[in-house]
């Protein structure tokens, strides 16, 4: 055991807390991935967020083109054409925001970006995938194709979501630094 490492980690852990506790102050939610990433796409979005957990839904589109369509919010650190799906026929769309295309994980740093954003049309998706005879779940394998149909940032290729000067400078501020 390394007495420095472990005081060095416990110092950096404490630095984190703090920061957390501040984030958290201002998202009034834990700092856990699943609530950020939700308050973040809110914000940007403008999306109404349910009060209570609920597995299918995270919340609705309160103005654009989807208002009141039903979202469910991911966040992925790297982009590995893998989604969380569901069979929920209330849930209208997934909006899906990932770091960088992965390149492996193993003892790599994940850091939180948003560096692309999908809109997946929830119900279509799964017609498709079903019909393709693929596992539908957890960690559901989507093929690239129907990632780039359903890319509106940083390339807008969903036609159906068009993102305004201020919500793509707003994403921008979450893309990762150089060499990341």
């Amino acid at each position: 055991m390394s007495s420095a490492e472990l005081k060095a980690i416990a110092m950096l852990l404490r630095a984190r807390n703090a920061i957390d506790e501040r984030i958290a102050d201002v998202v009034g939610r834990p700092v856990v991935h699943g609530h950020l990433s939700d308050w973040i796409a809110a914000q940007i979005f403008d999306i109404e967020l349910e009060p209570a957990p609920n597995k299918a839904i995270d919340g609705f589109f309160r103005s654009g083109p989807l208002a009141g369509r039903t979202v469910n919010i991911k966040h992925y650190t790297r982009n590995q054409g893998m989604l969380d799906m569901t069979d929920a026929e209330e849930l209208d769309t997934y909006l899906v925001m990932t770091g960088p295309r992965s390149a492996g994980s193993k003892g790599v740093h994940r850091p939180w970006a948003i560096e692309h954003v999908f809109l997946f049309d929830a119900q279509g998706l799964y017609d498709v995938l079903h019909a393709e005879m693929r596992r539908i779940g957890d960690s559901t394998s989507v093929p690239s194709r129907y990632w780039q149909q359903a890319e509106i940032h940083p390339v807008s290729r969903n036609a159906n979501f068009p993102l305004s000067a201020e919500q793509t400078a707003a994403l921008e501020e979450f893309r990762s630094g150089p060499g990341v």
